[in-house]
Protein backbone atom coordinates (compact mmCIF):
# COMPACT_ATOMS: atom_id res chain seq x y z
CA UNK A 1 0.00 0.00 0.00
CA UNK A 2 1.33 3.37 -0.61
CA UNK A 3 2.60 6.16 1.73
CA UNK A 4 2.51 9.30 1.16
CA UNK A 5 3.62 12.72 2.23
CA UNK A 6 0.57 15.36 2.93
CA UNK A 7 2.15 18.47 2.21
CA UNK A 8 -0.31 21.58 2.24
CA UNK A 9 0.94 25.48 2.13
CA UNK A 10 -1.24 27.93 3.48
CA UNK A 11 -1.76 30.07 0.31
CA UNK A 12 -4.02 26.92 -0.75
CA UNK A 13 -6.95 28.72 1.27
CA UNK A 14 -5.70 32.57 0.45
CA UNK A 15 -7.65 34.48 -1.89
CA UNK A 16 -5.91 37.58 -3.65
CA UNK A 17 -6.58 40.13 -6.44
CA UNK A 18 -2.92 41.24 -6.04
CA UNK A 19 -0.26 39.21 -7.50
CA UNK A 20 1.98 39.02 -5.01
CA UNK A 21 4.99 38.17 -7.28
CA UNK A 22 7.59 35.93 -6.85
CA UNK A 23 9.71 36.43 -3.52
CA UNK A 24 13.26 35.07 -1.73
CA UNK A 25 12.68 33.39 1.16
CA UNK A 26 14.29 35.62 3.97
CA UNK A 27 13.78 37.40 6.88
CA UNK A 28 12.75 40.87 4.67
CA UNK A 29 10.23 38.60 2.89
CA UNK A 30 8.58 37.53 5.53
CA UNK A 31 7.86 40.96 7.05
CA UNK A 32 9.36 43.94 6.06
CA UNK A 33 8.39 43.31 2.37
CA UNK A 34 4.73 43.33 3.76
CA UNK A 35 5.34 46.68 5.30
CA UNK A 36 6.28 48.02 2.63
CA UNK A 37 3.53 46.98 0.86
CA UNK A 38 1.12 47.97 3.23
CA UNK A 39 2.98 51.56 3.41
CA UNK A 40 2.26 52.15 -0.08
CA UNK A 41 -0.95 50.85 -0.46
CA UNK A 42 -1.79 53.61 2.25
CA UNK A 43 -0.12 56.59 -0.11
CA UNK A 44 -2.60 55.29 -2.40
CA UNK A 45 -5.35 55.19 -0.15
CA UNK A 46 -6.04 51.69 -0.43
CA UNK A 47 -5.83 49.45 2.73
CA UNK A 48 -3.69 45.92 1.93
CA UNK A 49 -5.07 44.34 4.90
CA UNK A 50 -8.92 44.15 2.98
CA UNK A 51 -7.10 42.61 -0.33
CA UNK A 52 -6.43 39.20 1.34
CA UNK A 53 -9.58 36.78 1.92
CA UNK A 54 -9.51 33.61 3.58
CA UNK A 55 -11.05 30.48 1.49
CA UNK A 56 -14.30 29.01 3.18
CA UNK A 57 -12.73 25.79 2.37
CA UNK A 58 -10.85 26.55 5.70
CA UNK A 59 -13.29 25.12 7.70
CA UNK A 60 -13.86 21.57 6.17
CA UNK A 61 -10.79 20.68 4.98
CA UNK A 62 -9.87 18.49 7.45
CA UNK A 63 -13.27 16.67 7.72
CA UNK A 64 -12.90 15.83 3.62
CA UNK A 65 -8.86 15.06 4.27
CA UNK A 66 -9.86 12.03 7.19
CA UNK A 67 -12.63 10.89 5.14
CA UNK A 68 -9.66 10.46 2.13
CA UNK A 69 -6.70 9.45 3.59
CA UNK A 70 -5.67 7.11 6.45
CA UNK A 71 -3.73 8.37 9.38
CA UNK A 72 -0.73 6.01 10.03
CA UNK A 73 0.20 5.05 13.71
CA UNK A 74 2.56 7.36 14.86
CA UNK A 75 2.14 9.96 11.95
CA UNK A 76 4.92 12.78 12.12
CA UNK A 77 3.16 16.54 11.49
CA UNK A 78 5.98 19.43 10.56
CA UNK A 79 4.78 22.89 10.63
CA UNK A 80 7.34 25.41 8.96
CA UNK A 81 7.47 28.69 6.92
CA UNK A 82 9.18 27.09 4.09
CA UNK A 83 8.24 24.43 1.89
CA UNK A 84 11.17 23.47 0.62
CA UNK A 85 11.05 21.18 3.90
CA UNK A 86 8.47 18.91 2.29
CA UNK A 87 11.73 17.21 0.38
CA UNK A 88 13.58 15.94 3.52
CA UNK A 89 10.59 15.07 5.18
CA UNK A 90 9.63 12.93 2.16
CA UNK A 91 12.91 11.40 1.99
CA UNK A 92 12.90 10.73 6.08
CA UNK A 93 9.64 9.08 6.17
CA UNK A 94 9.94 6.69 3.46
CA UNK A 95 7.13 8.58 1.13
CA UNK A 96 6.03 6.85 -2.24
CA UNK A 97 4.20 10.32 -3.16
CA UNK A 98 3.40 13.37 -2.33
CA UNK A 99 -0.10 14.73 -2.49
CA UNK A 100 -0.09 18.17 -2.28
CA UNK A 101 -2.38 20.88 -2.01
CA UNK A 102 -0.84 24.50 -3.03
CA UNK A 103 -1.22 27.77 -4.88
CA UNK A 104 1.67 26.43 -6.83
CA UNK A 105 3.09 23.24 -7.59
CA UNK A 106 6.27 23.60 -6.47
CA UNK A 107 7.51 21.68 -9.59
CA UNK A 108 10.72 24.12 -10.56
CA UNK A 109 9.84 27.24 -12.98
CA UNK A 110 12.02 27.52 -16.11
CA UNK A 111 11.78 24.16 -17.30
CA UNK A 112 13.20 20.91 -16.28
CA UNK A 113 16.91 23.16 -15.19
CA UNK A 114 15.63 24.19 -12.41
CA UNK A 115 15.88 20.80 -11.05
CA UNK A 116 19.37 21.59 -11.49
CA UNK A 117 19.48 23.74 -8.45
CA UNK A 118 19.48 22.84 -4.87
CA UNK A 119 16.42 22.30 -3.23
CA UNK A 120 14.32 25.42 -2.64
CA UNK A 121 10.78 26.22 -1.65
CA UNK A 122 9.79 26.41 -5.74
CA UNK A 123 11.23 23.32 -6.91
CA UNK A 124 11.07 20.71 -3.88
CA UNK A 125 8.31 18.52 -5.62
CA UNK A 126 9.86 18.65 -8.69
CA UNK A 127 13.37 17.25 -6.92
CA UNK A 128 11.96 14.38 -5.65
CA UNK A 129 10.92 13.39 -8.35
CA UNK A 130 14.03 14.03 -10.40
CA UNK A 131 16.41 12.26 -7.36
CA UNK A 132 13.78 9.19 -7.03
CA UNK A 133 12.79 9.58 -3.50
CA UNK A 134 8.89 9.66 -4.69
CA UNK A 135 7.08 7.64 -7.29
CA UNK A 136 4.40 9.94 -7.89
CA UNK A 137 2.55 13.37 -7.30
CA UNK A 138 -0.41 14.63 -6.72
CA UNK A 139 -1.41 18.20 -7.37
CA UNK A 140 -4.54 19.29 -6.15
CA UNK A 141 -4.57 23.44 -6.90
CA UNK A 142 -6.10 26.05 -5.04
CA UNK A 143 -9.19 27.09 -7.00
CA UNK A 144 -7.64 30.89 -7.18
CA UNK A 145 -4.49 29.44 -8.92
CA UNK A 146 -3.03 31.66 -11.68
CA UNK A 147 -0.83 28.45 -12.42
CA UNK A 148 -1.93 25.74 -15.25
CA UNK A 149 -1.01 22.27 -15.88
CA UNK A 150 0.34 22.52 -19.23
CA UNK A 151 2.97 24.95 -17.87
CA UNK A 152 4.89 22.29 -16.56
CA UNK A 153 4.99 20.23 -19.61
CA UNK A 154 8.69 19.05 -19.57
CA UNK A 155 8.09 17.64 -16.45
CA UNK A 156 4.94 15.73 -16.63
CA UNK A 157 6.38 14.19 -19.58
CA UNK A 158 8.95 12.73 -17.82
CA UNK A 159 7.58 12.05 -14.30
CA UNK A 160 4.37 10.56 -12.86
CA UNK A 161 2.33 14.47 -11.98
CA UNK A 162 -1.29 13.96 -11.52
CA UNK A 163 -3.13 17.24 -11.15
CA UNK A 164 -6.31 16.42 -9.03
CA UNK A 165 -9.69 17.05 -7.61
CA UNK A 166 -11.39 16.37 -4.49
CA UNK A 167 -13.48 13.54 -6.60
CA UNK A 168 -10.41 12.26 -7.56
CA UNK A 169 -9.91 10.35 -4.68
CA UNK A 170 -11.75 7.91 -3.11
CA UNK A 171 -12.09 6.02 0.41
CA UNK A 172 -9.39 5.63 3.01
CA UNK A 173 -7.07 3.82 0.66
CA UNK A 174 -4.42 6.15 0.65
CA UNK A 175 -2.16 5.91 4.02
CA UNK A 176 -0.62 9.57 5.16
CA UNK A 177 2.38 8.87 7.49
CA UNK A 178 3.43 12.22 7.45
CA UNK A 179 2.16 15.56 6.92
CA UNK A 180 3.76 19.31 6.35
CA UNK A 181 1.94 21.98 6.75
CA UNK A 182 4.22 25.89 5.46
CA UNK A 183 3.17 28.95 5.71
CA UNK A 184 5.16 30.52 3.27
CA UNK A 185 5.32 33.61 4.84
CA UNK A 186 6.63 35.82 1.45
CA UNK A 187 3.53 34.87 0.25
CA UNK A 188 0.75 35.03 2.84
CA UNK A 189 0.22 37.96 4.98
CA UNK A 190 1.57 38.01 8.86
CA UNK A 191 -2.05 39.12 9.77
CA UNK A 192 -3.10 36.19 9.07
CA UNK A 193 -0.87 33.63 10.70
CA UNK A 194 -3.68 33.82 14.14
CA UNK A 195 -5.84 31.81 11.62
CA UNK A 196 -3.12 29.91 10.46
CA UNK A 197 -2.32 28.25 13.43
CA UNK A 198 -6.27 27.83 14.12
CA UNK A 199 -6.12 25.66 11.09
CA UNK A 200 -2.79 23.74 12.00
CA UNK A 201 -4.39 23.22 15.51
CA UNK A 202 -7.49 21.76 13.90
CA UNK A 203 -6.23 19.13 12.99
CA UNK A 204 -5.74 17.66 16.17
CA UNK A 205 -2.60 15.55 16.45
CA UNK A 206 0.73 16.62 17.86
CA UNK A 207 3.15 18.53 15.99
CA UNK A 208 6.70 20.16 15.22
CA UNK A 209 7.37 23.58 14.77
CA UNK A 210 10.76 24.35 12.77
CA UNK A 211 12.44 27.37 11.36
CA UNK A 212 8.79 29.18 12.08
CA UNK A 213 9.25 32.64 13.04
CA UNK A 214 6.47 34.44 15.54
CA UNK A 215 5.64 38.08 13.09
CA UNK A 216 3.95 40.73 15.04
CA UNK A 217 2.12 42.67 12.70
CA UNK A 218 1.68 46.17 14.16
CA UNK A 219 1.35 48.45 11.37
CA UNK A 220 0.26 51.15 14.06
CA UNK A 221 3.17 51.60 15.91
CA UNK A 222 5.95 51.82 13.44
CA UNK A 223 8.25 55.06 13.49
CA UNK A 224 9.03 57.41 10.44
CA UNK A 225 12.74 55.32 10.67
CA UNK A 226 11.10 51.88 10.56
CA UNK A 227 8.86 53.43 7.44
CA UNK A 228 12.10 54.50 5.52
CA UNK A 229 13.94 51.04 5.98
CA UNK A 230 11.00 48.83 5.13
CA UNK A 231 10.11 51.11 1.73
CA UNK A 232 13.64 50.28 1.05
CA UNK A 233 13.14 46.01 1.42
Amino acid sequence: MEQCLLSIDWDYFIYTQKNCGSYIENNRSLMDSWYKRYIQAKVWGEDILHEFQLSSQLDTFWEKVRKSFLFAAGIKVLVSDSHALSYQMAKDNNCDAVYLFDAHSDLGYGGLSALNFEVNCSNWLGKLLKDQQIQGAYIFYSPYTVEKPEYFQPMNRIYNIRYCDWKDLGGKSIVVTAIHICRSGAWTPPWLDENFYQFVDRLGLPYTIENCPERNWDPDHINLSQQINYLMA
